[in-house]
């Protein structure tokens, strides 16, 4: 039986979950939501369907469907579905953003081809029930890829990662407090691949890249 992390992490709403999404929209930020979206549909058949787990204010979900894709998003804040919503319109996509729990997806079992979730993962209470939910909406074939913090990244890591926001002295300040602190709570590369094991995905592979670190597993 999975165990349930103790702590809890406040879903962000109003100010807090709008204050995000604009230090998440800087001109470099979007920069680097533009790159890893055509490194992760690399292989990717044109036309198919993406579920963004958590996407927050939608910048990267946006950036897929500008490439053709149809995506969807399901995040637990009320606040940022509606700043989803809204910049999907400014950029005139289709995204299907709806409010939700992902340990108990509101899909059709096999209805996505590609799950993509972006440093919101340590966040997760039941993060083995998470994953199953993650394998069960997925097609036969298809695959997951997580990107979040890696608990093992140094303080160099974190100032480097704040540098390229280019999000200013005040903003940089309290965004490297706050990467500080979720780190703590990130998982490292061998708690990945022990929770991979006890999903219904049986495994995954783990790529470390400074701060970060990559999960891919497959259906």
């Amino acid at each position: 039986m999975e165990t349930t992390r103790k702590h809890k992490v406040p879903e962000m709403e109003g100010f807090q979950a709008r204050w995000y999404a604009k230090n998440r929209g800087t001109e470099a930020q979007l920069a680097q939501y533009r790159r890893q979206a055509a490194e992760v549909t690399a292989g990717l058949a044109d036309g198919a369907e993406i579920l963004e787990v958590a996407p927050g204010p939608g910048f990267f979900a946006v950036e897929l469907a500008k490439r053709g894709y149809r995506v969807t998003g399901l995040d637990i804040s009320h606040t940022m579905v509606e700043i989803a919503l809204e910049e999907a319109r400014k950029a005139g996509v289709d995204v299907g953003f709806r409010q939700g729990d992902v340990t108990q997806a509101p899909f059709a079992a096999e209805s996505f081809d590609f799950v993509i979730c972006q440093a919101a993962f340590k966040n997760f209470r039941q993060p083995v029930t998470a994953l199953n939910e993650m394998h069960r909406v997925l097609r036969p074939g298809g695959f997951a890829v997580i990107h979040d913090l890696n608990h093992e990244a140094t303080g160099a890591d974190i100032d480097r990662e704040v540098a390229g926001m280019k999000v200013g002295v005040v903003s940089g300040f309290t965004v490297r407090q706050t990467l500080s602190w979720l780190r703590r709570r990130a998982f490292t590369p061998a708690q990945f691949e022990a929770l991979a094991a006890e999903s219904a995905f049986g495994g995954c592979s783990v790529t470390v890249d400074g701060l970060g670190l990559e999960v891919r597993l497959t259906r």
